[in-house]
């Protein structure tokens, strides 16, 4: 049973993992930092509207909230089934 659930775990891991890089990479930048000098300022005036930024920052914080529940199963694991 344990290795059903730490491969779950580890799934869901890697997978919100790479969801949650995806999902920060769309936010657009907010000025200065490492988003300008990837042109980030350029398209700043193009970017998307209110309600698309809100909804992409709810699913990255339901993301990260995924990702840390995985994180904290995977560590708590080996002390359940001991």
């Amino acid at each position: 049973m344990e290795t059903v659930i730490e491969i779950i775990a580890q799934v869901v891991l890697v997978l919100s993992s790479l969801f949650l890089i995806l999902t920060i990479l769309m936010h657009k930048g907010s000025g200065g930092g490492l988003s300008d000098m990837f042109g980030g300022g350029l398209t700043s005036s193009a970017g998307s509207s209110g309600v698309a930024m809100r909804n992409l920052n709810r699913i990255t914080v339901v993301t990260a909230i995924i990702w840390f529940i995985s994180v904290v199963v995977l560590g708590l694991l080996p002390r359940i089934f001991s």
